[in-house]
């Protein structure tokens, strides 16, 4: 996600990743994974990486380790690099292609734990959910981008290529705590919209859907004629003040994302695990009714 120039950062407080201790006993019982666990880990690992390449190495591997094949998209973007990492999830691949994904890549400042390890650990966790319980309707493909930072090098670079044109893509960039879905959508009376409203509402979270948005990888695609949405999760409270951010008008009060991304305070100490649990389901939920609807149609 691409912040202006002016805004300015403060630091703030969290609760640590941790995993089970050690057993007194021999046969003490480890403390068993569970969804928020996992999210966090994944969050984790990307951000103790020292590079982009290190945050990559943390997806393939644990793309590998759910039987996924990672098909690796190089592309130039003047003397750089990037690599775009794409994954086969499940589906019969004579069903329209549902695509979801995040950037990987993070900004020198901080240790891009928000902006987006968070993203892109929802993107994982949805690919391993489908992969165990494919859709109806769809297959489901997942992305992980290079260079959104540089301006959505790598999201553009899929679709230069020609790559696959997808019947949705559905796009994650900070989804780190807070008690609201953030959709973008260029269209409100898109079928996942309702069922978005109706997933997030059955989570106990509220919900802001519409075209007034931060710019992320979901734009490269929109650019493109393809259709597109995106998901963030914040606090309700802070949309209002980044739209006024993103608008050029001084907030009410610089809110918290504002503080935490693209800077040193972008770290594992601001997510929040157990809220963004609700914010994967509601996700889950809804893209599963926008399926099952249109399998029947």
């Amino acid at each position: 996600m691409s912040l202006p120039s002016s805004v300015r950062r403060a630091p703030l407080a969290f609760a640590a990743l941790l995993f089970a201790g050690a057993a007194l006993a021999q046969d003490a019982p480890q403390t068993a994974s569970t969804p928020a666990t996992t999210w966090q880990a994944d969050v984790a690992g990307m951000a103790s990486a020292e590079d982009n390449a290190g945050r990559r190495a943390h997806l393939r591997e644990r793309l590998a380790s759910t039987g996924m094949a990672v098909d690796v998209q190089t592309f130039a973007y003047g003397e750089i690099t990037g690599e775009n990492l794409i994954a086969e999830v499940s589906g019969d691949p004579a069903q329209p292609m549902l695509l979801i994904g995040a950037h990987s890549d993070r900004v020198s400042a901080g240790r891009g734990a928000t902006d987006n390890a968070s993203g892109s650990a929802v993107a994982l966790a949805l690919a391993e959910r489908f992969r165990a319980q494919p859709l109806q309707g769809h297959r489901v493909q997942v992305a992980f981008w290079d260079l959104e930072e540089e301006g959505l090098r790598g999201a553009a670079a899929y679709i230069a290529q020609q790559r696959e044109k997808p019947a949705l893509y559905v796009n994650f960039d900070v989804f780190g705590w807070g008690d609201s879905l953030w959709m973008m959508t260029p269209d409100d009376a898109h079928p996942l919209v309702a069922s978005s409203r109706d997933a997030a509402q059955a989570q106990g979270l509220q919900i802001t859907a519409g075209t007034r948005y931060p710019p992320s990888d979901h734009l490269a695609f929109l650019k493109a004629g393809w259709p597109a949405v995106s998901y963030s999760m914040i606090g309700a409270a802070e949309i209002p003040d980044i739209l006024a951010v993103f608008g050029g008008k001084p907030p009410t009060s610089m809110p918290k994302v504002m503080q935490v991304i693209h800077s040193a305070d972008d770290t594992v100490e601001h997510v929040d695990a157990d809220a963004v649990v609700k914010g994967i389901d509601a996700v889950e939920a809804a893209i599963r009714a926008w399926d099952a609807d249109a399998a029947t149609h």
